[in-house]
């Protein structure tokens, strides 16, 4: 298991071959054992593999090749839908119209996902994690035809691997653990962690590309940028208050 953890890659190219329903069943098998809230299981996973789907799909996840060419699309959603309904035909009145309710099924669905991301690379399989979900939530909602109460969180496209890419980089654990406390950063804490990332050549050759002074203002001013971050942030408070989670 930890071989498996600590050798993981993204994979964004796959060859021919399907995965087999007994596979696919052993995956979401264990994508169901997750620890989640009050064994709830506020989450629902839905697995597109036709080309149509897929392919509608594709638009909305920026149109990365990986959504079309992946036999297996799989949509983590929080979902209180089912939960509802079940506490309305026991006689139990249902209280989840809210944001702590989608928050603890974020959490619940990703532990699923994440479970799921395992047993698959487990078997040999490859996965890469799509961030672009929560962006344009509102489509995927209208192509998985999702009901109120139900929201998608995050994607994993998921098949047999056709490259080998180099593991990515990590941050030293000193960067990112803390013991019995937070300890905030002093600037030489800040040089320190980041420092063999901004030497690479590979993202100093990033920086360069986009004309940037730091690597920093790459993610800043390129790929995440606060513009960007306000309207998606929007475009996600709508589609939590049109599916209940948000007054």
């Amino acid at each position: 298991m930890i071989k498996t953890l600590t050798n993981h890659r993204s994979i964004r190219t796959y060859t021919s071959q399907q995965i087999d329903k007994q596979t696919m069943a052993e995956l979401l098998e264990a994508s169901c054992r997750a620890s989640n809230t009050g064994n709830m299981q506020t989450y629902s996973i839905i697995v597109s593999t036709d080309e149509k789907i897929k392919a509608a799909l594709a638009p909305y996840h920026f149109n990365q090749k990986m959504v079309t060419q992946a036999p297996a699309v799989v949509t983590f959603c929080v979902d209180f839908n089912r939960f509802n309904k079940w506490c309305q035909q026991r006689n139990a009145v249902p209280g989840y119209d809210n944001f702590l309710s989608f928050s603890s099924g974020m959490i619940d669905a990703t532990l699923a996902a994440q479970n799921f991301c395992l047993a698959a690379e487990s078997k040999g399989l490859g996965i890469c994690y799509l961030g672009t979900t929560t962006y344009t939530a509102k489509k995927i909602i209208e192509i998985l035809k999702l009901p109120k109460f139900v929201v998608p969180v995050t994607t994993v496209t998921v098949g047999y691997p056709n490259e080998t890419p180099n593991l990515e980089d990590r941050l030293p654990l000193e960067g990112v653990v803390h013991y019995e406390t937070y300890k905030d950063y002093l600037p030489t804490d800040i040089d320190t962690i980041y420092r063999e990332k901004e030497s690479s050549e590979k993202y100093k050759q990033f920086t360069a590309e986009n004309n940037k002074e730091t690597l920093a203002q790459v993610f800043t001013d390129v790929r995440y940028t606060k513009a960007n971050n306000e309207h998606f942030s929007k475009e996600l408070l709508a589609v939590l208050k049109e599916q209940g989670f948000w007054e």
